[in-house]
């Protein structure tokens, strides 16, 4: 009921999630291939959300004021791609090699009270160095919020109102029984149950499922979410990786005998001087490209250009 149907082409295991008809192909063997370089962090710099710029380069919301949670500073996205789009600044160091837990709770604070000024679908997200496609280096989340999901925040939801339609039951709360006993299983911390996704949207991907469904609900769960990312990202270290993107995709209300907000990441290539990419959270972990030129405005560019042949 919760395993992936898998077979093989070749030297491949192709895999597809039952419950959305998600597909992945694992190709075990191009690891040999070594494309991830070593780390070189970033020049320590100073950028509009450094202290001292911060708080005069960065907009602030309708009352005049930004949300702050310990070192964190939260505001509007100045270049939104939602109809509600936020930022959070983790930390008042441009460069951090080791967060820690208060680091992410306040974070996740910030962002979790900006993101409950408006309703709709949210999701706390966070691309982690330019290779993940973070245009700043200054660790920073990322949330958002529409009335309608996004792609594949939508097809869950979908899926497991289906899916407890059919059989009673919540997917969600099942999925997590049987990850704690397959080979996949990471940790459980406070009612997070994490494991390696069997059907991955990306290199390493690891979930966490949630004991909530909606945003209002996270508060009491943040400390173990918090400590729960950081054991992942420890564990892209150690595996030699240091970039990543990460998604937490909420329900609402109504979706709560159904469905539970979980947590992805996954990790990407270290930045290097060619490892900067168009391809961040929204693509890899929403399935939902962000385009910046209108179609329209394309094909007058075209016709335009065309026309003077």
């Amino acid at each position: 009921m919760f395993s992936v149907e898998e077979y093989a082409v070749g030297r491949v295991q192709i895999r597809r999630e039952y419950l959305t008809g998600l597909t992945a192909r694992l190709s075990p063997e191009r690891v040999t291939r070594e494309i991830t370089p070593t780390y070189l962090p970033p020049p320590d710099e100073e950028c509009p959300f450094c202290p001292g710029r911060v708080e005069h380069e960065t907009p602030t919301f309708s009352d005049g004021h930004r949300i702050r949670y310990g070192e964190s500073v939260t505001f509007p996205n100045l270049y939104p791609f939602a109809s509600w789009h936020v930022v959070t600044v983790i930390t008042r160091a441009h460069i951090v090699d080791h967060f820690s837990p208060r680091h992410l709770e306040d974070a996740f604070l910030g962002i979790s009270e900006a993101l409950s000024r408006r309703g709709g679908y949210a999701s706390i997200n966070w691309n982690f160095l330019s290779s993940a496609g973070a245009s700043i280096a200054h660790p920073h989340f990322q949330g958002i919020a529409d009335p309608k999901p996004t792609n594949l925040q939508g097809r869950y939801i979908k899926e497991s109102r289906q899916y407890y339609q059919e059989h009673g039951r919540s997917y969600w709360t099942g999925l997590a029984e049987h990850e704690s006993t397959s080979d996949r299983f990471l940790f459980e911390d406070e009612g997070i149950v994490w494991f390696a996704n069997a059907v991955p949207l990306g290199e390493c991907e690891v979930r966490g499922v949630l004991p909530v469904t909606t945003l209002a609900d996270l508060g009491p769960s943040i400390p173990a979410l918090a400590r729960g990312v950081l054991r992942v990202i420890e564990c892209y270290r150690t595996l030699g990786t240091r970039a990543f993107n990460m998604a937490v995709y909420f329900g609402r209300p109504e979706d709560a005998e159904y469905y539970s907000a979980f947590c992805s990441l996954i990790a990407r290539i270290n930045p290097n001087s060619s490892a900067r990419t168009d391809s961040a959270f929204m693509e890899r972990l929403h399935l939902e490209p962000v385009v910046m030129t209108l179609p329209e405005h394309l094909g007058a560019v075209f016709r335009e250009m065309d026309h003077g042949r």
